[in-house]
C-alpha cells in the first residue's frame, strides 16, 4: 500500500493502539533490535512516524511464520535469516478452537483463543484468516439451519465486543477522515467494524455510525465532519436501492465506497460510487491516503 509519509508525530501510546501492540514490547523492540527509529519532539518526547508503525507491522507478519523475535526483527530490517514454519497450521487449529467454544456458548474459552490468535499472528492475519471467514460461515450455517439463532447472537455479540476494544479510539489521530456506515436495515455490519479498524490501523481517523443508519443522517455526519471517505456497507443490493438517489447525491460530494455482498456494479456505476475488490481487512490495506 502507498502510504504518504509525513514527519513523526506519533506518541507511543498511539502507535501502540494503532498496531495492536503494548507500549512495552514496542520499547523493547526498539532497544533490543533497533527496529523503531524515532525522533525527539522539542519538550524531549520521542516521536514515531509512518515508517516505524510498518516496521512493526512487518515484525508481526513475520512473528507469524514462526521465526523469534530477534530473528523477525533481522527479517524487517534486511538482514539475512532463514524461512520460520507456515502458520497455516496455528490457524486452521485456533480457528476450529474458536468455533467450539463459541457453538458452546463459552465466553471465557473463545476470548482466550482469541488471545492466544494475536498473541501469535498479526492483527489482519486474525482478522483475514480466522474471524471474517468464521462470521460468513456461521451465516451460511444459520441459513441452512445447522446453527441456532442464540448461537449466531451469541457469537456475534462476543466478537463485536472483541473488536470493539480493537476500535477504542479510532476517532482519534491526525489522518485522513472516513465515515462507517450501513444502510437502513442492514444490522450486519462485524465485517465493517473489521475493515475499520484496519483502515484506522494505516493512520486514518473513523467516524462510525454502524448498523442501520438513515441515510440523511449519514449526509449530515458527512456534512459536519467533511470526511475524505464514506463507505456504505451492506449485504443486500435491496439495502441500497430505496437510497439510490440519495447516495448518488452523497457521491457527488465525497469519495464513496458500496461494500458487501449488496454492492452490485449495476448499483454501483448508478450511483457513482466506487465498488472494493477483495476482502474488507485486504481492501482497507490497499486505500490510499488522498493526497
Amino acid at each position: 500500500m502507498s502510504v504518504r509519509e509525513g514527519p513523526p508525530a506519533l506518541r507511543i501510546g498511539e502507535l501502540s493502539r494503532r498496531v495492536g501492540v503494548s507500549g512495552h514490547v514496542l520499547r523493547a523492540w526498539e532497544s533490543r533490535y533497533g527496529l523503531l527509529r524515532p525522533a525527539r519532539s522539542a519538550g524531549g518526547y520521542r516521536l514515531y512516524a509512518e515508517a516505524d508503525a510498518s516496521r512493526v507491522r512487518q515484525m508481526q507478519d513475520q512473528l507469524a511464520r514462526g521465526l523469534s523475535a530477534a530473528e523477525a526483527a533481522r527479517a524487517v530490517l534486511g538482514e539475512a535469516t532463514t524461512p520460520g514454519p507456515d502458520p497455516l497450521p496455528v490457524v486452521s487449529e485456533l480457528s476450529g478452537a474458536l468455533r467450539r467454544a463459541l457453538d458452546a456458548f463459552d465466553e471465557a474459552a473463545a476470548q482466550a483463543v482469541l488471545d492466544r490468535l494475536m498473541s501469535g499472528l498479526s492483527l489482519t492475519t486474525v482478522l483475514r484468516d480466522v474471524v471474517l471467514p468464521y462470521l460468513a460461515e456461521l451465516g451460511d450455517r444459520w441459513e441452512r439451519g445447522t446453527a441456532s439463532i442464540a448461537q449466531e447472537h451469541f457469537a456475534s455479540n462476543v466478537i463485536r465486543g472483541w473488536l470493539a476494544g480493537l476500535a477504542r479510539g479510532w476517532g482519534h489521530g491526525h489522518g485522513p477522515r472516513a465515515v462507517l456506515a450501513c444502510p437502513p436495515g442492514e444490522r450486519h455490519d462485524l465485517g465493517l467494524m473489521a475493515f475499520g479498524i484496519v483502515l484506522n490501523r494505516t493512520g486514518w481517523q473513523i467516524v462510525y455510525l454502524g448498523a442501520d443508519t438513515p441515510v440523511a443522517e449519514l449526509t449530515r455526519a458527512a456534512d459536519a465532519r467533511q470526511p475524505d471517505l464514506v463507505v456504505v456497507a451492506a449485504t443486500r443490493a435491496e439495502a441500497f436501492e430505496p437510497h439510490s438517489a440519495a447516495l448518488a447525491a452523497l457521491a457527488r460530494t465525497v469519495p464513496l465506497i458500496l461494500a458487501g455482498a449488496g454492492a452490485t456494479p449495476a448499483l454501483g456505476a448508478a450511483i457513482g460510487a466506487r465498488l472494493p475488490d477483495g476482502d474488507p481487512v485486504t481492501v482497507a490495506e490497499q486505500i490510499q491516503w488522498p493526497r
